[in-house]
This record gives structure tokens, C-alpha cells and sequence, in this order.
């Protein structure tokens, strides 16, 4: 089990925060953080915080273009990740060019409209009784342009 915890809530009281999730992660339960580049993160807690993944904010992802800022500051995230031994996640991808540039970056994970839009309850049960239809139809069109 992944425990999302946004940036912004885990900074509110980080020590807190460092000490809740240390006893989660002790109990099994990995932390992912969330929404990451929209709060004030300090890098030292960061670092602390014993969480398994990032997951950059869609906002840099919806600006992203290679030649813009928004491809420097999501670099810099990527870069910051590595080097903290985190999963990578890169939420609202919409676009073939975001999902090529986030790849080459090194993101382990896309989520977004390209990859698939919510479903139902309905829906995911109608693909769990048909395993073929799940997410291997996505990638393979998405791969295959």
C-alpha cells in the first residue's frame, strides 16, 4: 500500500510529519509524495521524509516544453529525485511529446489522459473479468504512432 501525502501537508509540521511516516513505513505502508514543486518544501526534511516516490505536480507537467522553463524546473525535480533514490511520477500527461520527454528524463511512472481518463467502478470491474483489456491497449496505441 502506497500513502499519498501532499508536499504541502507534509511541510505544514514537517518533524511531525517525519515521525508519523517512519512509523508507517515501519508498519509496511510506503509514502508517496504528492502535488511535489507547488509547497515550500525544505530540502533537509526532504530528505527525512522516508517516502518511495515523487510525484511532480501536473502543473509543470502542462507547461512542459522542451525549449520553455517548465522543461528546466521538471529536469531539476527529475534530478532531485534520482539523487534521493525516489520512484518518479509524473502526473496530468496529456500529450505524445510530454510523455517522450518525461520518459527520456527518467520518470518510472506517467499518470494522465494519454495513458487513460478515470473510470467507474463498472467500468474497472468489466476489465477485471477481461484482463486484456486492461492498460496494455493504452500504451501499446500510444507506443505504436
Amino acid at each position: 500500500m502506497i500513502l499519498e501525502i501532499t508536499e504541502t501537508t507534509a511541510m505544514n509540521k514537517p518533524e511531525q510529519s517525519v515521525a508519523i511516516l517512519t512509523r508507517l513505513t515501519e508498519m509496511g505502508v510506503k509514502a508517496s509524495i504528492d502535488d511535489f514543486g507547488t509547497g515550500y518544501s525544505s530540502l533537509l526534511y526532504l530528505k527525512r521524509l522516508p517516502a518511495c516516490e515523487l510525484k511532480i505536480d501536473r502543473a509543470f507537467v502542462h507547461e512542459l516544453s522542451e525549449a520553455g522553463d517548465g522543461a528546466t524546473i521538471v529536469a531539476a525535480i527529475v534530478a532531485l529525485a534520482k539523487a534521493l533514490n525516489l520512484q518518479i511520477v509524473a502526473e496530468g500527461v496529456e500529450n505524445e511529446t510530454q510523455q517522450q520527454f518525461l520518459t527520456q528524463l527518467g520518470c518510472h511512472t506517467l499518470q494522465g489522459f494519454l495513458l487513460g481518463k478515470p473510470r467507474t467502478a463498472e467500468e474497472i470491474a468489466r476489465d477485471i473479468r477481461d484482463p486484456a483489456n486492461i492498460f496494455t491497449r493504452s500504451i501499446y496505441n500510444i507506443n505504436s504512432k
